[in-house]
């Protein structure tokens, strides 16, 4: 594995793990970084940026509290998919069938829990059907070695008719468990809300400090404070807005504290991301996706990792099943298609992950989540509006798929480029 490889595993919390003394040559680092295709999470954050500044300026509902909050939620299960999508993505393979999964494992669980089974037994068997479904694609990738686009695009129609077989052609089922329901459409409560922020910033404070202390001054300590402070300031001041009580005038129920769904996504980025960094089979699979070849010669098997890859796919898939099932409290024969693939996808590659292999962090697909959520919710808020004379509705489905497949060719334009320039 080169050092590539190690130094991308390792920078998920951070912008970067070199010898860096000051915030100067930190800044000169990163530049040079920039300069030779290394762009990181720089699109993503540039296209939150663009795209947030239109929209206000476009519309005054979209800085609103309760718009807020429905985009977090609309992101929360893109997130989940797309950090799912990351494995398979990171070793320069695809999985078409994701969004699929995670409708099939949605509608497992939804069925037992109508059936009258416990939660914990109806989450159990959701797990046993991904894994089913993520070794039975990794088992015709890496041990038959037939392409995964093959593969994939066959259990995209294959799992789709399973979606229909259970929910009926046309049919929804209700969810009807409380707890599930709440994972997407409720909130903590203000205190509790403080304490995840107050635990968060604590958490991301000792993961950064006892980074400096080990590194021996090789990295500089006013970048890290720099760092912290400036994160930390937009932790606890998202947290304050969101502590505003946001209920509608007309409304019965108090709106007020963080959307459940954003400590859901968080704790899952954090399992996947010290799953990608801190064990060895974050390392191989970095080492797989950057050079399989070289990886296989170093003795890693490079065949169990793409398993076990497409496995932890259909895992994370049926996680993000649950989000989406909560989030409209029920599964249809549409749960996890129409674009939910797309958008997963293209979120991860415009999150910076690459579509070759070897580069990418689980952070990348959150942040192209937020990218692709905030297209959905903006644009309908602008309504219609004459444009060089021409009369657009932007509420229409048209024009937001056009915007999304844009923004998601530049991203792997962007990725290609990044690549020749870096070779």
């Amino acid at each position: 594995m080169s050092n590539d490889d190690v130094s991308v595993a390792a920078s998920d919390f951070s912008l970067d793990n070199t010898q860096l003394t000051s915030i100067s040559s930190s800044w000169k680092a990163y530049k040079s970084r920039l300069r030779s295709g290394d762009l990181g999470a720089l699109p993503s954050l540039l296209a939150i940026t663009v795209l947030v500044v239109i929209f206000s300026l476009s519309t005054d509902s979209f800085l609103s509290l309760r718009n807020a909050q429905n985009f977090l939620e609309q992101a929360a299960p893109i997130a989940v998919i797309a950090m799912a999508v990351s494995f398979v993505l990171l070793l320069g393979e695809i999985d078409l069938a994701a969004g699929y999964t995670a409708g099939v494992c949605a509608a497992v669980l939804v069925i037992q829990l109508r059936d009258g089974w416990a939660l914990p037994a109806a989450i159990a068997l959701s797990a046993v059907v991904a894994i089913v479904l993520g070794v039975f694609t990794g088992v015709l990738v890496a041990k038959l070695g037939i392409p995964s686009f093959i593969v994939t695009l066959s259990n995209f129609l294959i799992f789709q008719g399973i979606l229909l077989l259970l929910v009926k052609e046309g049919g929804t089922i209700r969810l009807e468990n409380e707890k599930v329901q709440k994972l997407v459409g409720s909130n903590m409560s203000v205190g509790l809300s403080w304490a995840f922020a107050v635990v968060a910033v604590a958490a991301l404070s000792f993961i950064l400090l006892r980074r400096l202390q080990s590194s021996h001054g090789r990295v500089s300590a006013s970048a890290t404070y720099v760092k912290l402070v400036a994160v930390a300031a937009m932790v606890l001041g998202a947290t304050a807005v969101l502590n505003i009580d946001r209920t509608p005038p007309k409304g019965t129920k108090t709106l007020e504290g963080i959307p459940v769904a954003v400590p859901a996504v968080v704790v899952i980025l954090v399992v996947l991301t010290f799953l990608l960094t801190r064990t060895r089979f974050g390392r191989h699979l970095y080492a797989v996706g950057g050079n399989a070849e070289a990886a296989r010669r170093a003795g890693i098997r490079v065949d169990r990792i793409r398993l076990i890859a497409f496995t932890l796919c259909a895992l994370i898939s049926a996680v993000g099943g649950a989000f989406i099932a909560s989030a409209i409290d029920s599964v249809s024969a549409k749960s996890g298609g129409n674009d939910t693939l797309l958008l997963a996808v293209g979120a991860a590659v415009i999150g910076g992950t690459s579509l070759f292999g070897g580069k990418g962090r689980m952070l990348n697909a959150v942040l192209g989540a937020l990218v692709l959520a905030l297209i959905p919710n903006g644009l309908p808020l602008v309504g219609k509006k004459v444009i060089f004379g021409i009369n657009l509705d932007f509420s229409d489905s048209g024009i937001k798929f056009i915007i999304s497949g844009s923004f998601l060719l530049l991203a792997a334009s962007v990725d290609a480029i990044s690549r020749k320039r870096a070779a």
